[in-house]
């Protein structure tokens, strides 16, 4: 590879990581903000509360227009198993660098 390709090479493989390490660190930012709210999610889901959550919705006791995705059956149980699918990928991903390196 002649100096000049190799630079032009190198250039490309600087920006497209540079582009991805800032927006995995903006998306890790994010993610580790919303940790508060899964752990509030998962004490929630299956609690006595969500359990009387949904049992209004099923008797048609809440508003029609609220917005109840947390009172689905799937919903919450979804994000927290790719929540921890998530964690263990990134653990795995991590891991696996630091053997490599």
């Amino acid at each position: 590879m002649e100096q000049i390709e190799r630079i032009k090479l190198m250039e490309r493989h600087l920006d497209c990581a540079s582009n991805s390490v800032m927006q995995l660190s903006a998306a890790l930012e994010q993610y580790a903000s919303a940790q508060d709210a899964i752990s509030a999610l998962s004490a929630y889901y299956g609690s006595d509360e969500w359990k009387r959550d949904f049992a209004a919705d099923e008797a048609g006791l809440l508003p029609k227009d609220l917005k109840r995705g947390v009172l689905s059956e799937d919903a919450i149980w979804n994000l927290l198993e790719d929540a921890k699918e998530l964690n263990e990928r990134m653990r795995d991903v991590f891991r696996d660098k630091v053997n490599d390196d």
